[in-house]
């Protein structure tokens, strides 16, 4: 495998964005959006948890209804990283029927949380110290990750082995659920990517070349700003989607800017974030229960 960085297109993606809108794709300013409760919400139970991996500790937040077995998701959290937001997101999740696993990928540079409370992408040195943390980050550290990650889903003793896992990646998580799915095509059924950066690139590792290795069925949500810098991308994935004969809903959300999704986020859009959620639902209903 070749030891490209996943985040190199990230990284030129970000280079090109004006300083207003590095701002505009900072955390919000202290106060979480209130994410809906199913009105059959199942009663949750969330703890922080370790997970060895071959490279270290990694530090993590694990969610299921109180009781019974469910299907395992994985979460890829965006550059931000491991935060009350990703926790809020994982729990109502979980009220869904899911044991849900949150990660911070940047564990092995340090815990979460991982950036300042509310990081400003105009100033240099948040700026410069998110995209190294997210420089350390490459196939094969998504390999070691998700190898360890699936293998703590299957230890649970509220995780159904018998169902298919599903995983749901934000920004920079996008191409991990690419590469876990295709790591691991037996036990992932659905992948959904939420304004992923850097699933198609002209790299011979490009996520998307992976896709044909994958069984999983698919969710790509983009977002209007990062289509119109790359309207190729969703051709391409199309193309290969249907090429693998692989179910797949690849769609441009109007209006919604990268980064739209997470309720923290300053470009949060309530009702794109909404559809997109309920499309999530839709893929992990057909598909791993």
């Amino acid at each position: 495998m070749c030891e490209l960085d996943d985040m190199r297109d990230f990284g030129k993606r970000a280079s090109e964005l004006t300083r207003r809108q590095f701002g505009a794709m900072a955390l919000g300013a202290g106060v979480i959006a209130a994410l809906p409760r199913g009105a059959h919400a199942a009663e949750t139970k969330g703890m922080d948890v370790d997970i060895k991996t071959a490279d270290g500790t990694c530090d993590a937040y694990f969610v299921a209804p109180v009781s019974g077995k469910y299907p395992g998701v994985l979460i890829w959290p965006d550059i931000f990283g491991l935060r009350p937001a990703f926790r809020q997101m994982a729990t109502r999740l979980a009220e869904s029927g899911y044991a849900v696993l949150v990660i911070n990928p940047f564990y092995r540079t340090q815990k979460a949380p991982t950036a300042p409370e509310h990081p400003d992408f105009n100033d240099p040195a948040t700026r410069q110290s998110l995209m190294a943390l997210a420089g350390t980050l490459n196939p094969r550290t998504a390999a070691t990750d998700a190898k360890a990650f699936v293998a703590f889903l299957d230890s649970q003793a509220s995780v159904d082995k018998q169902k298919k896992i599903g995983t749901t990646g934000y920004c920079m998580g996008g191409p991990f659920v690419l590469r876990t799915a295709a790591q691991f095509p037996a036990r992932v059924g659905a992948g959904a990517s939420f304004h992923g950066g850097g699933l198609v690139t002209d790299a011979p590792d490009s996520p998307h070349l992976l896709i044909p290795q994958s069984q999983a069925h698919y969710l790509i949500a983009i977002a209007e700003n990062d289509d119109a810098r790359e309207p190729g991308a969703k051709t391409t994935l199309k193309e290969s989607f249907a090429k693998a004969k692989l179910p797949a809903e690849v769609e441009v959300y109007a209006g919604a800017q990268h980064g739209w999704c997470p309720p923290d986020s300053h470009v949060y859009n309530h009702d794109q974030a909404e559809k997109a959620w309920g499309r999530m639902l839709v893929l992990f209903g057909n598909t791993l229960a």
